[in-house]
């Protein structure tokens, strides 16, 4: 557990039709800023934009998995320019939660790029509660003379416990999602009568694509998606009446799949809500241990090094445009770009099948040193426990057991592989021997 200070120069508030939402510390195009501001002007449906942020701030409040009362975590914001993104986990890192109000929506002036937190507080959640109607709703992220919410301007500041799974959670959720595709597409009216239809208890269902809608089902097949905990999908239900349709997208399935997680994207008027729920309730995407692969190999590192130079807090990263910048392969592009997930450089946005460039306002450095597999893997290529066999075993000694470790497949002996079969990532044994015959090589 670490602690994370949040510092604004005053609270966010509504006032006369105008909201401003304050930031703390942040990365623009400039470097670092202690409070940034990155637009002012009019959101063309107030009201839309005020009740995904309340299901954005509810996400962010939320245990799912063994509910109880959690401290409220403020939401990542990020100018790309032609839009704003919040972002925010739950409190028990199995749902990412993320609203994109896009160019449609904003009529206004983007004063800079970047990322920040944004307060969101008591106060301002009831008077966003009370937003009605289709009048626009001015906003200002960032200071801005439009809006007065204290009169003497005294700083707000918030010591926020983030687990450290919930940080961790940033980085793999973005190359988890990055394989998915387009599974299923609804209509506004069958949305809302499937997702209105759902049981709201916390058991493990399939969703198969049927004619223009869905049904749930018992077990996986060819084309379904994952739905683990329909209960974890309810911040959707308030932003039905907005709704214009649904899209779901997952990884391909068969009939002997797990669970795997999936992603339920609510296309709203100039706006989208993304919710992208972990493979299981009991889940969080810390342990998922899909950025894994990225993080052992040096020359992915350096790649990623040349990459992030590049990077302009872009709406839309072109893997073919920044290999042409970079000097590198496409390929070499692609594992830089999931190498600079883990440390929160971007995201991914499955609507338009591309990666987009942030910087989460946190100390990102210490993200790969909290994984524990990451960990002890170096630590026993440090300790010299990896020997490479003939006929491509390793034997890795771990305590008083010795592991085999089949390099091709990146299969192992070990009880962690033998439980999930790699469907949650590369064991130690194995990411130890991957390190250790890249420094042989």
């Amino acid at each position: 557990m670490t602690t994370q200070a949040y510092s604004y120069a005053a609270p966010s508030g509504l006032s006369d039709g105008r909201l401003g939402l304050a930031t703390s510390g942040g990365v623009s195009t400039e470097g670092a800023v202690a409070h940034p501001r990155f637009f002012s002007g009019l959101l063309t449906r107030g009201d839309v934009a005020a009740a995904g942020l309340l299901a954005l701030a509810d996400v962010a409040q939320t245990r799912y998995y063994q509910p109880k009362p959690t401290s409220m975590r403020d939401p990542v914001v990020t100018c790309n320019g032609d839009r704003l993104r919040m972002e925010s986990f739950s409190a028990c890192a199995g749902v990412y939660a993320r609203l994109d109000v896009l160019s449609e929506a904003l009529d206004g002036e983007v004063t800079a790029r970047g990322t920040t937190n944004v307060d969101v507080n008591g106060p301002l959640r009831e008077a966003l509660a009370r937003v009605g109607g289709s009048d626009p709703l001015h906003l200002a992220v960032g200071a801005d003379e439009l809006v007065v919410t204290t009169l003497d301007g005294a700083t707000v500041e918030k010591k926020v416990p983030l687990p450290e799974r919930w940080l961790r959670s940033f980085a793999e959720v973005q190359a988890i999602v990055s394989g998915f595709d387009l599974r299923a597409e609804l209509s506004a009216a069958e949305a809302v009568r499937f997702l209105r239809g759902l049981p709201r208890g916390g058991g493990h269902l399939w969703v198969q694509p049927s004619g223009r809608s869905l049904r749930p089902t018992a077990r996986p097949a060819p084309g379904a998606l994952c739905l683990a905990g329909a209960e974890r999908l309810t911040t959707l239900l308030p932003l039905l009446r907005f709704a214009t349709g649904l899209r779901l997208y997952g990884p391909a399935v068969t009939a002997n799949s797990g669970p795997v997680a999936s992603v339920w994207e609510l296309e709203l008027p100039g706006m989208r809500y993304v919710l992208t729920l972990s493979p299981e309730n009991r889940r969080g995407f810390s342990g998922e241990g899909a950025v894994l692969e990225s993080l052992i190999s040096d020359e992915t590192a350096e790649d990623a090094e040349v990459v992030v130079a590049s990077l302009s807090f872009e709406p839309r990263l072109d893997p073919a445009d920044l290999a042409d910048r970079a000097g590198l392969p496409i390929a070499r592009v692609r594992a830089a770009l999931t190498q600079l997930g883990t440390g929160g450089k971007v995201g991914y946005d499955t609507a338009e099948a591309a990666f987009f460039h942030r910087e989460l306002p946190y100390d990102v450095e210490r993200v790969a040193a909290m994984n524990p597999r990451l960990r002890a893997a170096r630590a026993l290529t440090e300790q010299g426990a990896v020997r490479l066999g003939d006929g491509g075993v390793a034997a890795v000694t771990s305590g008083e057991h010795v592991y085999h470790v089949r390099v091709e497949n990146g299969s192992c002996t070990c009880a962690w592989w033998i439980d999930h079969r790699g469907g949650r990532g590369p064991c130690k044994h194995v990411l130890a021997t991957r390190l250790h015959a890249g420094r042989q090589a």
